[in-house]
């Protein structure tokens, strides 16, 4: 791949990885309410599913979605429904998660397969796939770059974010400071909830 082309790979993917969404959002506030520890399970969880989306959409996957408008807006209405769901569930929130866990929690598996209805991971997935893979003679070869930096990406911002959240568990703690922040990441899922809407 040309050092122009990377380039532009790798500022595309400072954008999108570090700005707000529902990843870092949720990472934010899971490390927030329960702990950097709890938060690793879903930190962990959005590189191997953007990982997997990528692979899937490069084969075809993506192509499918854009093609059968039906599948397009199953993956957008379901992605709409389950920010709204988690943001309210967010919002309710207003101590401190108890040793049983039944506080905010996403498991790793949740965490791969909202990678699968969040409309930003696919807007991004769709632009990489016919920007840098498809079409081209050394496709394969192009794949096994964008993977691990997408991953690496994908990573390093939301555990950036949950060590924010992490860093603010303490000071959250205090009062009704932790009900809320957690209404605050809550709007968050919802703004983008209806942002996905909107696009």
């Amino acid at each position: 791949m040309p050092w122009a082309e990377f380039t532009a790979l790798f500022l595309l993917a400072t954008a999108m990885s570090f700005t707000p969404g529902p990843n870092t959002s949720l990472a934010t506030a899971i490390a927030a309410n329960r702990g950097l520890k709890p938060a690793m399970r879903f930190v962990l969880a959005v590189p191997v599913g953007w990982c997997l989306m990528l692979v899937l959409c490069a084969a075809g996957l993506g192509a499918a979605v854009l093609a059968v408008p039906p599948l397009r807006w199953g993956i957008k209405a379901l992605g709409i429904a389950y920010l709204f769901w988690l943001a309210w569930r967010l919002s309710q929130s207003a101590r401190m998660a108890q040793a049983d866990g039944s506080h905010l929690t996403v498991g790793f598996w949740e965490g791969v397969a909202l990678q699968f209805v969040n409309i930003k991971a696919w807007l991004m997935l769709l632009a990489i796939v016919a920007s840098w893979i498809i079409g081209r003679d050394d496709g394969v070869r192009r794949m096994m770059l964008v993977v691990p930096v997408m991953a690496g990406f994908a990573f390093t911002s939301n555990f950036a974010y949950a060590a924010v959240g992490a860093l603010l568990r303490g000071w959250l703690a205090q009062g009704a400071r932790l009900l809320w922040f957690n209404r605050a990441m809550g709007l968050v899922l919802a703004f983008t909830a209806l942002w996905m809407i909107a696009a």
